[in-house]
């Protein structure tokens, strides 16, 4: 290990996460957000299924301590269930640019989250980093909520306030369960296995989409899959890249540095 073992494992987080964007852009649009979120975690649970069967033996990792399954599989409830269903509607109503512009915040937030529950200590340039970035997203989302404003010729799309506060939840889901993430990968005093650690997570995160979809009647939305082999193509290799190896890096950042380096665990 180096010195910068955790920022690798950030930067190789974010590459992850850019190219499985790609893929569920191109998928969402063959298929709808719904279906492509229910799907890649599926996915994505077999991936780690088929690992930890090759690797352990297992195709659960019994080993890990009851509690620690407890914290993960809020950890995968709270971020993947919760907080991505709710960015998926803040998609709908404010467009994915400045979604995704409200989830840069996750970070910054992860890190106050991480101070405040973690006792994690951050020096005053990085706190200037975290007010900068707060108050950068703070002054778009004011300069875009104008009426008839444009930007590059275009009209701006009008910002909600439901909008926001859906982008906001998500990015709140996100920040807590990397922190519920954080605890839940340690048993006395040694860390989990990230990959196992993550098994976890989407184990949950996928149980909590399936009783929302059962809840509000969404089954139908998956009947495109059946009919697109491209759409389900692009959702495979997006849930490779991103609930596969993206989040397996990024709580292997969380490892080996501060939650407030680390990249969260999207998507």
């Amino acid at each position: 290990m180096t010195p910068f073992t955790g920022e690798i494992f950030a930067f190789a987080t974010v590459l992850c996460w850019t190219m499985g964007s790609q893929f569920f852009e191109a998928a969402g649009k063959r298929a709808g957000s719904a279906a492509v979120n229910m799907v890649r975690l599926v996915l994505a649970a077999l991936f780690f299924c088929a690992t930890l069967l090759v690797s352990r033996g297992q195709v659960l990792p019994m080993d890990f301590p009851a509690a620690n399954w407890a914290w993960l599989g809020l950890s995968g409830f709270i971020g993947f269930t919760f907080g991505d269903m709710c960015l998926f509607r803040a998609f709908v109503e404010i467009g994915p640019r400045l979604s995704m512009l409200i989830m840069s915040l996750t970070a910054p937030v992860t890190a106050l989250i991480g101070w405040g529950f973690l006792g994690e200590v951050y020096e005053p340039l990085q706190w200037l980093g975290i007010a900068v970035t707060i108050s950068g997203v703070a002054m778009v989302i004011l300069e875009r909520s104008r009426p008839g404003a444009e930007v590059n010729g275009r009209r701006v799309k009008t910002v909600t306030i439901f909008g926001v506060l859906m982008a906001v939840l998500g990015m709140l889901g996100q920040a807590v369960g990397y922190i519920f993430s954080k605890v839940g990968m340690f048993h006395a005093g040694e860390m989990l296995d990230p990959v196992a650690a993550t098994y976890i997570r989407v184990i949950a995160g996928t149980a909590g989409v399936i009783v929302i979809f059962t809840l509000l009647g969404w089954w139908p939305k998956l009947r495109p899959f059946l009919r697109d082999a491209k759409a389900l193509a692009h959702t495979t290799g997006g849930a490779f890249f991103g609930p596969y190896l993206g989040v397996a890096f990024s709580l292997a950042a969380l490892h080996h540095t501060s939650a407030g380096v680390a990249p969260p665990s999207w998507p």
